[in-house]
């Protein structure tokens, strides 16, 4: 019995020794071959992936491009310019309010006690010099205008009987009397023109104490507080005239920076969007009691009627050139990217063009001083926005990296 047991045993070696995936030593050099040949997939398919991802990389780059061709940089008027740094003028921000330019407004105010009869013209009104804008009525006025007329007629008389004839201290007489008439109806409120012409009519019934008061420049009418019948006393205001083609900015500055200005320097105030440029005129010698600045008043030319009195502004005052030079571009050429950035065109190749984003330093007029591109860099400084709705169309999607 031990006899067949013994052969049994040694059947069951024979048969595990002879066959190799049945031994638990060989189990595993089996699948050795089975994971090399796994990994080398694995390693394959990592490989497609990362070069599948290099493509992709290198797609979003060509993406990134507007390609335009010659015809389509001259119909649309693209302008390539190579960027230099320069030297920009240093300058002082200050509030500011507009006013009206007191050397170019006028006051129209009666000189004598009249009563209102006649408007001619009404607020806002365009008017030329000399134009009538209210015509009044006076007993000091008729009275006047009687005695020039009996002076004015005595006065020929005396001067065709001449000295022969008349003495020669009635001939003085007569002639300052005359003169008197006369500068009397100037200082009710007459014109030199509108005396003279009521003198030489001799017409006793144009004394009727009426007068017309003409305006005194050419401006606009900017008050006209009364009614017609009204009694007025000699002062009171009835229209206030003013050319608004140039105003006045107080600026407000700070006394420590005063110092850095002159009169006649370059200025500048940002009205709505748009700089408009002027200069400075004069310099207050007295502090604000409220702010405790100093006026500074610029100059501003205002067309198209953009500015108004009472209307406040952000001025800069020019002091100097800066110290160092900066990188400056055309507003124009500066865009907001989707995502809301500040960005340019920069040409890359000839006819090929790439956004860049670029940071705006300081605004200038017309320009800006930005960081973000070096001197020499060739920049899109016209059709910017041609070039951005072609990149637009192309279906490039912008994202921060």
């Amino acid at each position: 019995m031990k006899n067949q047991m013994r052969s049994l045993h040694l059947l069951i070696l024979v048969f595990l020794f002879s066959n190799p995936l049945a031994a638990g030593e060989n189990h595993g050099d089996a699948k050795e071959p089975f994971a090399a040949e796994n990994a080398a997939e694995n390693n394959h398919a990592q490989e497609e992936g990362e070069m599948d991802e290099h493509g992709d990389e290198h797609g979003d780059e060509e993406e990134n491009r507007v390609h335009l061709s010659p015809e389509q940089r001259r119909v649309a008027g693209i302008v390539v310019e190579t960027l230099a740094a320069r030297p920009v003028a240093k300058e002082i921000e200050a509030p500011g309010e507009v006013r009206l330019n007191a050397y170019a407004s006028s006051q129209i105010t009666p000189r004598i006690e009249a009563q209102i009869v006649k408007r001619h013209v009404r607020l806002g009104d365009q008017v030329t010099s000399e134009q009538p804008l209210v015509t009044l009525s006076s007993a000091s006025m008729a009275e006047a205008q009687g005695a020039a007329l009996v002076a004015a007629m005595e006065w020929r008389r005396v001067k065709k009987l001449g000295t022969q004839v008349v003495s020669a201290q009635h001939h003085v007489e007569a002639r300052i009397a005359y003169q008197q008439a006369q500068a009397k109806l100037l200082a009710y409120g007459m014109t030199a023109k509108q005396a003279e012409s009521l003198i030489d009519k001799t017409d006793v019934s144009a004394v009727d104490g009426s007068f017309t008061l003409l305006a005194p420049q050419a401006g606009t009418v900017i008050r006209d507080d009364f009614i017609v019948g009204k009694m007025v006393e000699p002062g009171e205001l009835l229209f206030e005239l003013t050319d608004e083609s140039m105003l006045w900015v107080e600026a407000m500055v700070n006394p420590e920076s005063v110092s850095e200005l002159a009169v006649g320097a370059a200025a500048r105030v940002l009205a709505g969007r748009e700089w408009i440029s002027g200069k400075v005129i004069q310099i207050h010698h007295t502090l604000d009691e409220t702010t405790r600045t100093l006026g500074v008043r610029l100059e501003i030319p205002n067309p198209q009627d953009r500015l108004h009195p009472g209307q406040f502004v952000n001025a800069r005052i020019q002091t100097g050139e800066s110290d160092r030079a900066v990188v400056t571009l055309p507003l124009n050429a500066i865009l907001r990217s989707p995502d809301g950035d500040w960005w340019v065109f920069v040409e890359e190749e000839p006819g090929e063009f790439a956004p860049q984003e670029v940071e705006i330093v300081r605004q200038l007029p017309e320009a800006a001083v930005i960081e973000g591109l070096a001197a020499g860099v060739r920049v899109v400084t016209r059709g910017a926005f041609f070039v951005q709705s072609e990149l637009a169309k192309s279906g490039f999607e912008v994202h921060n990296h």
